[in-house]
């Protein structure tokens, strides 16, 4: 099989929204002792970077993004294992988490994926996360960034928290706090003191991207 066939095999995978083609796809792949990192830079990165024009574009629906991170998901899950901690186009620690008293996962589900087709080492603390755990474990992942989501009105205080709780510990300046989800804003952002609003997942991953690129 050739390289540009396995390629478009995973790729195809994801663009068809099946997790479980994207995972034969990507075990095929290994099998044939593809490169991992060009897996994810050929195959994966275009075809969420497509999915996520079509959802903008509103040529398709939460569903089909949905279905399309899942798959990214489960590929690289198998691939970012081959790729050596600290290599070359392995990039920096997020950690991701909803917020504590909110238990909405799918926009954080959808950004860790897309975190994840990017070379980011992402760490995904689920749902309802105190604020306290969320911190220490970004503490112990040596994590660059955190991502919090807040998908109700009632937990948008716990967003603010994070910036507050890092700023009473001196850790504030160690970690960019970036936050989304439906009732956020930048004007919130901005109140709360965070590093930056993501409308959207791809939003999300950009500011992820650019504050990944600061020492």
């Amino acid at each position: 099989m050739t390289d540009q066939k396995i390629f478009n095999e995973l790729k195809n995978a994801v663009l068809s929204y099946d997790a479980d083609a994207a995972v034969k796809a990507t075990k095929s792949a290994i099998q044939a002792k593809a490169n991992p990192m060009e897996l994810i830079e050929k195959a994966l990165v275009p075809a969420i970077d497509k999915v996520g024009d079509k959802f903008e574009k509103m040529e398709i629906f939460l569903p089909d993004l949905m279905l399309a991170a899942d798959a990214v998901k489960a590929s690289t899950s198998l691939l970012l294992p081959l790729i050596p901690k600290g290599g070359k186009g392995v990039k920096a620690t997020v950690v991701v988490a909803t917020v504590q008293g909110d238990v909405h996962e799918i926009g954080k589900n959808i950004v860790a994926s897309m975190l994840m087709a990017r070379r980011f080492n992402v760490i995904d603390m689920g749902v309802d996360v105190k604020t306290s755990d969320l911190i220490e474990e970004a503490k112990k992942q040596k994590a660059k960034v955190i991502c919090a989501s807040a998908l109700m009105s009632s937990t948008l205080g716990s967003q603010k928290d994070i910036v507050d709780f890092l700023a009473s510990t001196g850790d504030r300046k160690k970690f960019a706090v970036l936050i989304g989800g439906g009732p956020t804003s930048q004007k919130w952002a901005d109140e709360i003191g965070a590093d930056g609003w993501g409308k959207d997942a791809n939003d999300a991953v950009r500011l992820t991207e650019k504050y990944d690129k600061r020492k």
